[in-house]
């Protein structure tokens, strides 16, 4: 038994030396004021006390240690960062202008190279915007979401952390129509899934190259997935420990999905009190892209907007499941990826979602959507240090979240600019 406890003790030595040896990164941010989105309160004068990766305490009389580095944000508002839960960060199609050819131009002329390239740029304007944590849902060619994760995650660009969906799940065609001579090209961006045994192989290929979700589309063709294929789809992704969202454009569509167990829906444009109310009562979340009138003009269509509106009022007014997502896949005059993304702020104040509950959505409410809320999503001791300031409180002004002023990511300074 002594030799057992010297053994113990010996080992626990060597964790903790090994520990000091490794010269673990110790910061400490004064921070003028500190938001809980959860709760929508600001503390003033505080400290958080950051080692390595993650935050180890937060408190106004924490004692400083030797050889800490220190941030002074003490003019500014802290807060965790931000969310985006439906970005094609690998995509951006130069729409404006093209007499509606963009789109096929650019499935027909982009390769899988083209937007990886484009993803590290659209990568980094995101986090410059704030965004620390990104759900990435596809069209991303052959896999170039899944190099890009890879790529931040081994520090070789930087980025937000990514979960990426890898190829879209669909029936015959996606969300395009093709024609007899051409029936090839969804390929670079959907697995074309009409049986079940084929939407099987859809989902184990995705989670064999990468995927950390399974993305699908149920309604864009005559033809729908059934409330039964997406029962199907989840149980296959949840043997595997994995969930499923689902595009969803029109009513019948959001009943499939929600009546098939999914865990979100993205879009829902135009899904009735009743659908809203079945999403409620199963706890499914809306992710509902609710896309700015900034970059519709670059659509050239105005059509969803008001529907947009007027659903995510009555979403909101129902307590429905909602996160933060942009969909934002064009070249928007003006604007990075990342501060295009921040212009659907004007829909959610159109709409009258107060700042506290669009800053939940941004923040703790995404975090718990992609399961991630014990580790990211707010500012507590244990979570990772993604970490963002405003000169303004977001919480009196949410269009302050469009000029930060500080990006931290598991604990490294991206950005600080006064």
């Amino acid at each position: 038994m002594a030799n057992l406890k010297t053994f113990v003790r010996t080992i626990l030595f060597l964790i903790l030396f090994g520990s000091i040896l490794s010269g673990t990164q110790v910061t400490v941010i004064k921070a003028g004021r500190v938001i809980d989105p959860e709760t929508a309160t600001t503390q003033k004068n505080v400290l958080i006390l950051i080692e390595g990766h993650t935050i180890k305490e937060i408190g106004a009389n924490i004692k400083i240690p030797d050889k800490a580095k220190i941030i002074d944000l003490s003019k500014h508002t802290v807060l965790p960062g931000l969310f985006d839960c439906h970005t094609h960060l690998c995509e951006m199609v130069p729409l404006k202008g093209t007499k509606g050819f963009g789109f096929l131009a650019y499935y027909l002329t982009k390769t899988t190279p083209d937007r990886a390239l484009q993803g590290v740029e659209n990568a980094r304007t995101y986090l410059d915007s704030g965004f620390t944590t990104v759900r990435d849902v596809g069209n991303a060619g052959h896999y170039a979401d899944v190099a890009l994760k890879r790529a931040i995650d081994q520090e070789k660009f930087p980025g937000p952390n990514m979960l990426v969906s890898g190829k879209i799940i669909a029936p015959m065609g996606g969300q395009l129509h093709m024609n007899f001579e051409h029936m090839r090209y969804p390929d670079i961006d959907y697995i074309e899934a009409d049986t079940r045994d084929e939407i099987r192989k859809g989902i184990r290929q995705n989670l064999h190259l990468g995927a950390d979700w399974i993305k699908i589309v149920i309604d864009d063709q005559r033809y729908i997935y059934s409330a039964g294929d997406v029962r199907f789809m989840v149980e296959e992704a949840a043997a595997c420990g994995v969930k499923v969202c689902a595009h969803c454009l029109t009513e019948q569509g959001a009943r499939n999905a929600i009546e098939g167990g999914l865990a979100s829906i993205e879009h829902g444009f135009i899904m009735s009190d009743e659908a809203l109310s079945m999403a409620k009562e199963k706890g499914v979340w809306l992710c509902g892209t609710d896309i700015s009138k900034e970059v519709w003009d670059v659509y050239g269509i105005m059509t969803y907007y008001p529907k947009i509106i007027d659903r995510l009022r009555r979403a909101h007014a129902m307590g429905v499941k909602m996160a933060f997502g942009s969909d934002v896949v064009v070249e928007v005059p003006g604007h990075t990826r990342g501060s295009a993304a921040l212009t659907l702020l004007d829909t959610w104040l159109e709409a009258k979602v107060p700042a506290a509950d669009i800053l939940r959505a941004m923040t703790v409410r995404a975090a718990d959507m992609l399961d991630m809320g014990k580790i990211r999503g707010n500012i507590k001791a244990g979570m990772r240090a993604d970490i963002i300031a405003c000169a303004e409180n977001p919480l009196e002004n949410i269009k302050a979240l469009r000029n930060v002023k500080f990006v931290m990511i598991n604990g490294n300074v991206f950005k600080h600019s006064r």
